[in-house]
């Protein structure tokens, strides 16, 4: 079995798809959803997007996170 992608409209797509021999079994479609008034402003300054994760940070004090202490192997490693 072979995999191939097939790029185009979706009536060139939809033909070659067609013309394809065996069995096709399944199909990945990108739908783009439209944009409404109900749908969150993407923030305008990297400012306002960092602020509006601050509530999802992790706020330990006791960490060391320097590049040293992250690519050394802990006991358990």
């Amino acid at each position: 079995m072979t995999a191939r992608i097939l790029t185009g409209s979706k009536q060139e797509i939809a033909q070659q798809v067609a013309s394809l021999n065996g069995e096709v079994r399944e199909a990945i479609v990108f739908v783009e959803e439209p944009i409404s008034e109900s749908t969150p402003p993407v923030p305008e300054t990297i400012e306002e997007l960092f602020r509006e994760m601050q509530p999802h940070e992790s706020h330990a004090n006791d960490v060391d996170d320097s590049r040293e202490a992250i690519y050394q192997r802990m006991e358990r490693e």
